[in-house]
């Protein structure tokens, strides 16, 4: 018996692992990671963009919608041009780039040539004169002061220094082709009168300046808009009083296209055309603009 063979069972027992030690975390891990690069990528993007390019890409998101137009397949319209939607979208954001770069350049040469104008040629009323660049171009506003108005009191005709000032921003923007908006802005000081109010005085302004470019040599093809927006825009917010919210605009858009025209202020334009001659007042002479020679405001 003894030399019989005998089985040898060996017996293997496989040990499962926790639950901690399977896949599933990894693909959760993965996707975390990804998702901070994907964040930190756009944090180093945004700090490699130019505030110019920042305030178009707002505008553009604001706006942002993926049909121009409603009542046609986008399919359709996709396949009269002939473009494939990803080449068409990769043309468009080429062409807004190169102008944004070109523009803000563009906007910083304009407003350094006008800094400079008012330094050599208006030093002795360069305290009416603001001049600064924002998203849709760049702005001189010419500012009343305290006892030194650019306008008399009730009146759309603008004082010699006011004229001087004009003719100054006019010959620096001659050679510069790009459109140009005119906008008036009164303080909020009412009318004793409801014959005139701030809204028709603003807008002879904007129209009396527009005069005096043109007679300085800015083409009338130039002028983009003339507006006037009485005291919804103040200059001193705080201070609706402020004589310096008295003013004129004059703002260089950007580009020459007809976007250029697009509206940049947040303020609602005037609805109102020119205020006609008040009952037995003789009209203005085509060279002047005068709303109320007559009218006291309540100031």
């Amino acid at each position: 018996m003894a030399d019989e063979a005998k089985n040898i069972i060996i017996k293997k027992v496989k040990k499962g692992h926790a639950g901690g030690h399977g896949g599933a975390w990894k693909v959760a891990y993965a996707d975390f990671v990804t998702a901070m690069m994907a964040f930190f990528l756009l944090l180093w993007l945004l700090s490699m963009t130019s505030d110019a390019q920042k305030a178009v890409l707002s505008q553009y998101f604001q706006h942002f919608s993926l049909f121009d137009t409603s009542g046609k397949s986008f399919m359709m319209e996709t396949a009269e041009t002939g473009l494939v939607p990803g080449e068409a979208e990769t043309k468009s954001v080429e062409v807004t780039e190169s102008d944004t770069e070109a523009e803000a350049s563009s906007n910083e040469a304009i407003e350094a040539k006008l800094s400079k104008a008012v330094q050599e040629s208006l030093a002795e009323v360069k305290d009416h004169v603001l001049v600064d660049s924002f998203a849709g171009g760049v702005r001189i506003q010419i500012v009343d002061l305290e006892s030194s108005p650019m306008f008399p009191s009730g009146s759309a005709i603008p004082e010699p220094k006011a004229r001087e000032i004009i003719q100054v921003v006019a010959t620096t923007l001659k050679d510069i082709p790009n459109k140009i908006a005119v906008e008036g802005h009164t303080d909020a000081a009412p009318f004793r009168t409801g014959q005139i109010t701030n809204w028709e005085l603003s807008t002879g302004r904007a129209s009396a300046a527009r005069i005096e470019l043109e007679k300085n040599g800015i083409g009338s093809d130039r002028i983009a808009r003339v507006v006037g927006y009485a005291a919804t825009d103040l200059l001193e917010k705080n201070k609706p009083l402020d004589p310096r919210n008295r003013r004129v605009s004059i703002i260089v858009l950007e580009g020459k296209s007809a976007r250029a025209a697009a509206q940049p202020n947040t303020a609602p334009p005037a609805s109102v055309a020119p205020a006609k001659p008040l009952s037995g007042t003789p009209a203005p002479a085509p060279d002047m603009v005068d709303i109320a020679p007559h009218i006291t405001p309540a100031r």
